[in-house]
């Protein structure tokens, strides 16, 4: 194994309670594309790796770009861990584990020349410009492959290896000040057959973007409003996935008082889920950042809170299980509690259930942002239609949506049984963005949601 005795020599005699190394090997491709131009077009390597210790409860980190003298840094790690140690070291069990990970691929990016990667998205960028009334576009093309060798003091050593490919095209129109917008976001693991035949998907996001300069914007209010998989998805992920994670819960003590196991959110139909022990999605891999294998958590089953998410430390620390949510971007940064594949279970009922009866209602598709605040939120939709006696009509302009979260969950009265995922974005938190991740749902109905135009 490529590293091993390497890691292995370093971290003899290392002196903390515990000891952990990670290094990386990373290749990557990105173009991107404001108004007319290529802006940038690159293809980058890199190797690093780190070190962690802790010591009486105390951490320390050292990131490094070179190989030489790899002990010298677990040495750093340790002397800071001990400086700063002063308690206790609490970190959840888990069994080592010594295992080599291939990428999972459909059609491997790295295949695929820089040229007919800048070909495929010159052809796109043609064809939002070849719709009238467009004013600017932007479109993003990126690739990545990340091997990472992991070994710990515990045992383990892991070599695994992800390989990403995003994309993000966007399309604007302007009649004055007035500047309205549409697009989609791709993502896969491993597959870059994803970016390919878009034509329809493009020419039509930005036939909207023009339509929107004539659609009406509505009144501020409450209403039903039908959300479809991807703004579900990403309501579950914002609104409830950080809400969830260990380490926001520990150092916060309103979150403790909130987030409590046993309390009931809403009716049985409510069913989420995070984990990476999905195969093929963007949120998926075999072990996190510690070396702890993925596993699927349950975060509320039937309406009430069960579950939560853990590195190791966050684990000891609430009394809980590690369950191998322990992420890190890079190597430049230590691993922290992030989600992997949020979802929101599907249910019984078809959209067709969920329109019935809703006499004057909002049915909202794909996302631009949003912003959370412990259970407050706030999210713009991507699209925005009028919803009468049941039926799905005219387009208005995208509209935001604004609740509390506990409120919105015992007003989230349908779920429907189309799941569906969203892999085109990715998470930020403490300053590691974007982190792949994943997030579904069915289309989900919501009472007396309060909206305003965006």
């Amino acid at each position: 194994m490529k590293y091993r005795d390497l890691i292995d020599s370093a971290t003899n005699g290392h002196g903390a309670d515990y000891c952990e190394v990670r290094i990386e090997e990373t290749d990557s491709s990105r173009l991107i594309y404001r108004g007319k131009s290529l802006e940038t077009i690159a293809q980058t390597s890199g190797l690093g790796g780190n070190v962690r210790a802790v010591t009486k409860g105390g951490w320390g980190f050292a990131s490094f770009n070179s190989l030489d003298d790899l002990k010298t840094k677990v040495g750093d790690a340790v002397a800071q861990s001990k400086a700063v140690g002063g308690s206790k070291t609490e970190i959840g069990e888990a069994d080592p584990h010594v295992d080599v990970v291939p990428a999972h691929i459909v059609h491997d990016p790295a295949d695929v020349s820089l040229d007919e990667k800048k070909r495929i998205m010159d052809h796109y960028n043609d064809l939002v410009w070849s719709v009238d009334g467009i004013n600017s576009a932007d479109i993003i093309y990126g690739d990545s492959s990340r091997k990472t060798f992991f070994g710990s003091s515990d045992g383990s050593y892991i070599e695994q290896e992800q390989v990403h490919v995003i994309s993000r095209i966007s399309a604007q129109a302007r009649r004055g000040s007035d500047v309205q917008q549409a697009g989609f976001s791709l993502g896969s693991q491993g597959d870059f057959d994803l970016i390919r035949d878009l034509d329809q998907q493009v020419v039509d996001a930005a036939k909207r973007a023009v339509a929107l300069l004539d659609a009406k914007s509505l009144d501020g209010g409450e209403r039903t409003v039908i959300l479809d998989p991807v703004l579900a998805g990403v309501f579950v992920h914002e609104a409830f996935g950080h809400l969830s994670e260990g380490d926001n819960v520990y150092e916060n003590d309103k979150l403790k008082e909130i987030m409590y196991m046993g309390r009931k959110f809403g009716g049985k139909h409510l069913n989420f889920t995070d984990g990476a022990a999905i195969p093929g999605l963007r949120g998926s891999f075999k072990y996190d950042d510690e070396g702890t294998p993925a596993t699927r958590t349950a975060l509320v089953r039937e309406g009430e809170l069960v579950g939560r998410l853990h590195s190791r430390e966050t684990a000891a620390k609430l009394g809980e299980q590690p369950t191998g949510n322990a992420r890190a971007i890079g190597y430049n940064f230590p691993p922290i509690v992030r989600m992997t594949n949020t979802i929101i279970e599907p249910g019984e009922a078809t959209l067709e259930d969920l329109l019935e009866g809703v006499e004057d209602g909002v049915y909202v598709r794909n996302w631009y942002g949003g912003m959370t605040q412990h259970e407050m939120f706030t999210f713009s939709s991507g699209e925005a239609y009028m919803i009468r006696n049941g039926e799905i009509q005219e387009a208005v302009r995208p509209v935001m949506l604004t609740g509390n979260l506990f409120e919105t969950l015992k007003n989230l009265d349908g779920i429907g049984n189309d799941l569906g995922m969203n892999q085109g974005g990715g998470c930020g938190k403490g300053g590691q963005s974007p982190l792949p991740v994943s997030n579904g749902s069915p289309h989900v109905r919501i009472q007396n949601c309060l909206i305003s135009g965006a």
